[in-house]
């Protein structure tokens, strides 16, 4: 793709020629774990995951060694709309105090000796109140997709992904209403803390978006939706979504806003996201229901609505104990334990 000038038209034709699993990988783990000094199946989920990383990592022993964390941050015309229980500049705040080492996901990062980045995409150019028009041009988003398939670098072996932007758990809730029909109270929650009043005009600005866009919401079109409703991080996210596949990087999702984001390529294309996996669901409610319009388990349920790839980065232990255990069990013959009768 020209970097220059990136378009959805190139977008879909990447989504229509994404890498498959390494399908000789994930033979080689299931017969590996048939050997293992365990009964069949008494490691639960972790089989499952070592399985699931063997394939999209395309090694039979997977490892979690270079874990990166991307946080995408961008700025939504619709938080003077007053959804939020916080002001629009807290974005570029957050972003600061990302980089000064100041926020959850640095210590979370940290604790995981994970890479940190912090992606900005055009903070002081908010995109536009998608009650009254389109969020973002095509080559907007466009652009913010290409800017997001650079977080997934070559020797990275997992990636974490998350955001930060005032309003975008409304955009997520718009995107997510768009894609997969119902209302603002169908998909809506407190996200920062809205209530009362407040969450009934949360709800009610949803109602007028989808009620303005309804014609493109018929065309069901994801990319389209993508720019009409979303926000530059959504696009960021479903970028680097795109490439890891084509790296054979696999993705650990954190929250609402960044499922949201990754359901604009399962709207695509119903396996785009078979080398991701939702790290967390969400306190605010409409995860719960995204969760299984996309077809995706969590992997923890912590009661947590942060955001900033804080479940996704508590999530990455969980697959180095996969990868741990599958690769350095003994079977039963170097341990010299007798197998099922």
């Amino acid at each position: 793709m020209n970097a220059q000038t990136p378009t959805f038209d190139e977008m879909r034709r990447i989504l229509r020629d994404l890498p498959g699993p390494d399908l000789e990988a994930q033979t080689q783990v299931v017969r590996r774990q048939t050997e293992l000094t365990k009964p069949p199946g008494s490691l639960g989920r972790l089989e499952e995951l070592a399985e699931w990383l063997a394939c999209w990592q395309g090694r039979a022993q997977p490892r979690i060694e270079r874990p990166r964390v991307a946080v995408f941050a961008g700025t939504h015309g619709v938080a003077r709309r007053g959804v939020s229980a916080y002001p629009p500049e807290v974005t570029q705040q957050m972003v600061k105090n990302f980089l000064d080492g100041g926020a959850a996901i640095n210590q979370l990062a940290g604790a995981i000796d994970a890479d940190l980045r912090i992606y900005e995409l055009a903070l002081d150019h908010p995109t536009g109140d998608f009650t009254q028009g389109s969020a973002m041009s095509e080559a907007r988003a466009a652009n913010a997709m290409a800017y997001g398939m650079m977080a997934a670098e070559p020797g990275i072996d997992i990636l974490c992904l998350g955001e930060m932007g005032i309003a975008n758990t409304t955009t997520a809730a718009t995107l997510c209403a768009a894609l997969f029909g119902g209302t603002g109270e169908d998909w809506a929650g407190p996200g920062t803390g809205v209530q009362g009043a407040a969450l009934a005009n949360k709800i009610a600005v949803i109602d007028e978006a989808l009620a303005f866009h309804s014609d493109a919401i018929a065309a069901r079109d994801p990319l389209t939706l993508l720019a009409s409703v979303g926000g530059e991080e959504f696009a960021a996210i479903a970028g680097a979504i795109v490439a890891a596949r084509m790296g054979r990087i696999p993705v650990l999702l954190d929250g609402y806003a960044c499922t949201a984001a990754a359901a604009v390529l399962f709207g695509y294309d119903r396996h785009a996201l078979d080398h991701c996996k939702v790290a967390h669901r969400s306190a605010e409610p409409g995860h719960r229901r995204l969760l299984a319009a996309i077809g995706q388990r969590p992997l923890l349920a912590l009661d947590m609505r942060l955001g900033e790839a804080s479940g996704a980065a508590l999530a990455v232990p969980i697959l180095k104990a996969a990868a741990a255990c599958h690769n350095g069990m003994a079977t039963f013959a170097e341990a010299g334990v007798s197998g099922k009768a």
